[in-house]
């Protein structure tokens, strides 16, 4: 039944976060969601897993009345603090509407009536003298559903300085203005001759190789044109990564705990479009990053609208700058149009420009929208438009240098543009994700930070190489990550860079295999890697085994090797889903729809599918969701697109996005994710939920890369 529902809603294009008025007397202000609204100091949230929708309860609205819409917390009287109401009848603690006003608001954040009369703080006011800590350790300590932002002062105020708005304050020329790193010393190059030499030299192995052929014997008599080998490589569990402790203290550079720091960029659309839910809720996802980046880690937020802006440079993500953080977040009004591509090249900017560098950079994108203003005004007699002049040139990926910032793009709700936003993740290397259902926005910007803060390999090198003098390689199966072959065929090499903790990374190489008439073994190739280690800054050079297959006299019985066929299979099913989109684009749903189910009866027949491979089960449930969503015109244009382009985004990298409900806990279609993900979304969705034990009640996301292969 809950599938059901599931795809009605999908058909019919309903919203799936429903608001329940407590009374006929409070339905007027129950039109429109607020922060208050969304986000109640004590209410009571059943996720759903068959909707993936959220059922606010009756005491929202109540307790909407009691919560100041800005700083979220309770505003009894008698506390200590004055309260405002405004003309619209809306309440809020002074010091709180009066920050905002000073940031160029004039706007009520409730109903978005535009006030007459302002509250005014004058500059000699010092603010409240208790200021309000942030508690990134026990954060559950009120039982809040939100108590990640907590009561934030208004910035103080020079007597010489006048007061402008964040859209009249000047910025930089350059954007050299970022805070100071610890600087950390960087060891000499290690070299390895091979991975168990590796093994012994340091106690945590930091990548694992692996390599199977598709059978482990072949006849002498007998040769392959395109014999199948599997490179399958796997990086280590971080210690930080099992507990996702943040890194308050900065404890010293020997701490076995120590991650790689982050500098992340967030580009964040606040057209007209966000106003309402949508920049709540984003104001809501925002905070738990703040809160969850660590103090080595720094952060960068730029507004775009029709214009970009810098909220503030790179800063560390101490106890203040996550207060100047979330007050500058909190301060963010939805107003014009949208200029992804002025946002983009202010983010890009910000990372050039940068004095010091952390090891892992990023940049997060998310908007809801279309370009009006890069895209649609110069694609001139051009059928399709040009959606690579939204990224600025240094940020496009290098062969040479690999994809050194990827962004990695949200697509929210289902107006926004995901072809534009696939192409600018892909093009830079990061991933594009999702988000239909508007209240997993937090959910999804969890399960991205929680990758990017357990990078644990980087700048990855994989090199093939032959060992009998007649083989040569056919091809290398890589997805989109940028790979090539020699000349003589003799070798090839991928570039991979980033792995996060305890993430997996298969290829698929072909080779031809000859006759052989005297020995009783062939030697096919042998697996090398390059990388650096992120904390070390040192090079690690390791290398595998020769992979061999038996050369017996006569022919027995061919075992396929499961780890093989179901690459394959996911090979086969990405295809698909690439020629299936490609028809729906020029109109052909029919076609787009059978060449799914071709797909499906294919995989049915493998080795993995009868074995009951639990990868396998997913890539049918997948492509059965996506022939679902072509049922018509209607529907594939308001998610079918979308949710087809985020699956292709996560099998060509091999890396987990946002697609859909997909972040639901109930969802076969998550694959690729990792434990430190898996542990970032449960800690999101336990915030959401507001109690601590709520941890406990929180199944983990299956990952189909962790389970034990059968070989």
């Amino acid at each position: 039944m809950g599938s059901a529902w599931r795809r009605a809603k999908i058909a019919l294009g309903l919203n799936m976060c429903v608001y329940v008025p407590a009374s006929a007397d409070e339905e007027d202000s129950a039109e429109r969601l607020s922060d208050a609204s969304l986000l109640p100091p004590a209410m009571s949230m059943t996720p759903t897993p068959s909707s993936a929708g959220l059922r606010l309860s009756k005491s929202v609205s109540r307790s909407s009345k009691k919560t100041c819409a800005i700083c979220l917390t309770s505003m009894k009287r008698g506390n200590g603090h004055a309260i405002f109401t405004a003309e619209c009848s809306h309440s809020f603690h002074f010091h709180c509407i009066t920050s905002n006003v000073k940031h160029g608001s004039q706007i009520c954040p409730v109903c978005r009536a535009k006030w007459k009369e302002i509250p005014f703080e004058g500059p000699n006011l010092d603010p409240p003298p208790r200021r309000a800590r942030i508690n990134p350790v026990d954060w559950h300590q009120h039982n809040d559903l939100m108590t990640i932002i907590r009561r934030l002062p208004p910035p103080r105020l020079d007597s010489n300085q006048n007061t402008m708005t964040l859209r009249q304050a000047s910025e930089p020329g350059v954007f050299n203005d970022d805070e100071s790193l610890d600087h950390q010393p960087v060891p000499a190059e290690r070299s390895s001759p091979n991975a168990n030499a590796a093994a012994d030299n340091n106690p945590v192995r930091t990548l694992e190789i692996k390599a199977f052929p598709e059978v482990s014997a072949v006849p002498r008599s007998k040769s392959y044109d395109n014999f199948t080998v599997l490179v399958h490589l796997k990086a280590a569990v971080s210690n930080s990564g099992q507990n996702l402790q943040r890194n308050i203290s900065n404890p010293p550079l020997s701490s076995h705990t120590r991650r790689a720091p982050v500098d992340l960029v967030t580009v964040l659309d606040i057209s007209g479009s966000m106003a309402g839910t949508k920049l709540a809720l984003l104001k809501r996802a925002m905070g738990f990053v703040i809160q969850n980046l660590g103090s080595s880690d720094r952060l960068s937020v730029i507004a775009f609208s029709s214009t970009a802006r810098r909220l503030f440079p790179l800063r560390r993500m101490t106890d203040a700058g996550r207060q100047q953080a979330l007050q500058a977040v909190n301060s963010l009004v939805a107003n014009g149009g949208t200029n992804i591509a002025e946002g983009l090249r202010k983010g890009a900017k910000v990372m050039e420009d940068r004095k010091e560098r952390n090891p892992v950079s990023s940049i997060i994108l998310l908007s809801d929208g279309q370009d009006t203003y890069t895209v649609n005004g110069s694609i001139g007699n051009q059928p399709q438009p040009n959606y690579q002049l939204l990224l600025p040139l240094s940020m496009h990926g290098s062969q040479n240098t690999g994809f050194q910032i990827p962004v990695h793009s949200f697509g929210f709700g289902t107006d926004h543009d995901a072809s534009s936003m696939h192409t600018i993740s892909e093009i830079s290397g990061g991933t594009f994700s999702f988000i239909e259902t508007e209240s997993v926005i937090q959910d999804a910007f969890a399960q991205c930070i929680g990758g990017l803060l357990s990078v644990v390999v980087q700048e990855l090198q994989v090199g093939v190489e032959c060992m009998h003098p007649s083989l040569r390689l056919g091809s290398l199966k890589a997805g989109s990550y940028p790979s090539r072959v020699m000349g003589d065929g003799r070798a090839g090499s991928i570039d991979v860079g980033d792995l996060y903790a305890d993430e997996e990374r298969d290829f698929l190489v072909s080779v031809n295999v000859p006759a052989e008439l005297s020995g009783i073994k062939t030697s096919l190739m042998k697996v090398r890697c390059v990388y650096k280690d992120p904390l070390t800054k040192e090079m690690v050079k390791m290398e595998s085994e020769e992979v061999r297959v038996e050369r017996p006299e006569t022919a027995g019985q061919e075992v396929i090797s499961i780890e093989v066929d179901r690459q394959r299979n996911r090979l086969q099913a990405a295809e698909a889903m690439a020629q299936a989109r490609a028809a729906a684009e020029q109109g052909d749903l029919d076609g787009a729809v059978s060449v799914l189910e071709s797909c499906r009866k294919a995989l049915s027949e493998t080795v993995s599918a009868k074995s009951h491979d639990r990868l396998c089960v997913a890539l049918d449930a997948e492509l059965k969701e996506m022939q679902e969503r072509m049922a018509s015109r209607h529907v594939y244009e308001a998610s079918g697109r979308a949710y087809i382009l985020s699956g292709l985004s996560s099998h060509s990298w091999q890396r987990a996005t946002a697609r859909g409900d997909s972040t639901d806990g109930s969802s076969l279609v998550q694959a690729y994710q990792t434990p430190s993900m898996a542990e970032m979304l449960t800690r999101s969705q336990a915030t959401l939920l507001g109690s601590p034990s709520a941890q406990r009640l929180i199944r983990p996301v299956w990952s189909f890369t962790s389970q034990t292969k059968p070989r």
